[in-house]
């Protein structure tokens, strides 16, 4: 009976070991710029924009996520925007002094990105690149422009992310 046991034993693991399965798993990384001060009359604006092409398979590049802002106690700023770009697409969120809710007429606030990542086989390729400026909201003359300001880098790095 121990041995009948055992070479069944024996034989599920053989065919547990022969069977191949591709996983994947998501991933959500999030990521935010340093202070900014933002004056009575401005408008802050972050940009992202997805620079990979399709993979070798011919999986479409996609990337999903969501811009927020925070207030300078860390404190969510109204709801964050979803997004979703495609290759070379661009996608900005902005954010009027006037929805801060801050008293006076200067406050510093950031901006958090966040990415959700497929990764394994298959996976839709994603690299994230971002810019943040600040404008001037009655002209729209831009006063300040950062490029990787958030995270300080580019999300992702070809198929599947590689973040």
């Amino acid at each position: 009976m121990y041995f009948r046991r055992f070479v069944l034993t024996l034989s599920l693991a053989a065919c547990a070991l022969a069977q191949t399965t591709t996983t994947s798993s998501t991933v959500t990384r999030s990521s935010s710029s340093a202070p900014i001060g933002l004056a009575s009359s401005e408008t802050l604006q972050v940009n992202v924009v997805n620079v990979a092409t399709a993979s070798s398979t011919g999986t479409a590049a996609s990337c999903t996520g969501t811009i927020g802002f925070v207030n300078s106690s860390g404190t969510a700023i109204g709801s964050a925007t979803s997004f979703t770009v495609t290759s070379g697409q661009t996608f900005s969120a902005s954010l009027p002094f006037s929805k801060v809710g801050a008293s006076g007429t200067r406050t510093e606030v950031r901006s958090v990105v966040t990415v959700t990542d497929t990764t394994g086989s298959g996976a839709a390729p994603c690299e994230l690149t971002s810019s943040l400026e600040t404008y001037d909201t009655a002209t729209g003359v831009t006063h300040v422009y950062l490029v990787n300001a958030v995270g300080g880098e580019s999300y992702g790095g070809g198929p599947g992310g590689g973040h």
